[in-house]
């Protein structure tokens, strides 16, 4: 039984990974943010005595859709460029949302947040603004 297990988890790590377009150090950072930003959100929660598991479940549910936008940013870079240029651009999204969000549960547990992270998150927010500006 355990031999089926390990084939059907190998099976669908390796469908994930193809879906998105490889398991590159960018989506390793990803992932480990994604899990992070559940985690530092269940534990403020916790603190805050607002813990829920609908909202645990729902929390679950928005993660997933994480992955899928990154899988659809994927088809359509393969369709029309052949490289990574979408799914790259949609991780480091994704990556700058979580590590905001991430800064958020620490305040929301009573954690001072450094100013010089708060400001180079701020920056790092800008610059991917000016950069869809300029694209327009």
């Amino acid at each position: 039984m355990n031999g089926f297990f390990a084939v059907a988890f190998a099976s669908l790590a390796s469908f994930g990974g193809y879906i998105i377009g490889g398991i590159d150090s960018l989506v390793l950072v990803l992932f480990g943010i994604v899990l992070l930003d559940y985690i530092t959100g269940m534990i403020a929660s916790f603190i805050e005595g607002t813990l829920s598991s609908k909202v645990g479940l729902k929390g679950i549910a928005m993660k997933i859709f994480i992955f899928a936008v990154v899988a659809t940013a994927h088809f359509i870079d393969s369709l029309i460029w052949e490289n990574n240029m979408l799914r790259d651009a949609t991780i480091f999204f994704y990556i700058l949302n979580e590590v905001i969000s991430i800064l958020e549960n620490a305040g929301r547990a009573g954690l001072p947040i450094p100013t010089f992270l708060v400001n180079a998150v701020e920056l790092l927010k800008q610059k991917v603004k000016s950069k869809n500006n300029s694209k327009k």
